[in-house]
């Protein structure tokens, strides 16, 4: 990726970053909301709750459907891919090194056994 190009990784991680937006997040993991019931659980302002929104779907987090006047709400999981690829790949890279310090380590101590009955 050029340096050039926004990092979707990145741009749902700021996203996250911010605990209001996370709880939207989770108001909206199993059913549509609407903005307005959206911001009736919190003590913002509903334009504060409605630029959470923005930068949350901008994040690809949350889809918007259109009902007659509403806009409702509900969390995309796909949009959460990228972090899920990312700490799986931190994660496996921590197991790798932690592997490899594990065979260091029991050689450095079958060398130790080797030259104490050596």
């Amino acid at each position: 990726m050029g340096l050039t190009e926004p990092d979707p990784t990145d741009e749902v991680l700021r996203a996250l970053a911010e605990p209001r937006r996370r709880t939207i997040l989770r108001l909206v993991a199993h059913d549509e909301m609407s903005a307005g019931e959206i911001a009736a659980t919190f003590e913002v302002s509903r334009t504060a709750i409605s630029q959470h929104v923005t930068v949350l779907k901008n994040a690809g987090l949350l889809t918007e459907r259109r009902a007659g006047t509403r806009r409702l709400y509900r969390a995309r999981p796909e949009g959460l891919a990228g972090i899920r690829a990312f700490l799986d790949e931190m994660w496996a890279g921590a197991l790798d090194t932690a592997r490899r310090l594990a065979e260091a380590e029991r050689g450095l101590s079958d060398d130790v056994d080797a030259e104490r009955t050596g």
